[in-house]
Formats: structure tokens, C-alpha cells, sequence
């Protein structure tokens, strides 16, 4: 069963790693996003769910990153 429409999120193009008070989002090894909060949150949830939860809500999170609205410099 596909998680996606499409079938984009079966071969876990997202890499996540949890910090203490924050997760650091990778898109094919290239580090897309940073999230806090709620955010954060709601993926360290998905983790106790399984590995295509946490594909689907990081997708939802970082939205379109790839047309050029990722932040840019430090966070």
C-alpha cells in the first residue's frame, strides 16, 4: 500500500534527525529544514508510529521546499 498519491514517499527520500529541541530535516542528504516546537513535535510522534508516518508528516512540513522558498544561511 502506498503512503502518497503518487508513490513518491515509498523509497524514503527524507532523512530526520531528532535533537533535544529540535529536528533537522535531509531530502536526499542535503538538509532542507529545521523544525521546533509543535512541529518537532508532531514528527517525534510519527517515529513511534512507523517509518511512512514520519515520511508523510515531514512531507506536510516542509511543504514545496524544492521551488526555492527552503530558508537560506543559519538558523
Amino acid at each position: 500500500m502506498t503512503i502518497d498519491k503518487r508513490g513518491k514517499l515509498a523509497e524514503e527520500p527524507f532523512d530526520v534527525q531528532i535533537t533535544r529541541d529540535k529536528v533537522l530535516v535531509r531530502f536526499r542528504g542535503r538538509l532542507v529544514r529545521t523544525l521546533t516546537g509543535a512541529d518537532a513535535d508532531e514528527i517525534r510522534d510519527a517515529v513511534a508510529t512507523g517509518p511512512e508516518a514520519v515520511q508523510l508528516v515531514v512531507a506536510r512540513k516542509t511543504g514545496n521546499f524544492k521551488r526555492g522558498n527552503e530558508r537560506k544561511g543559519a538558523d
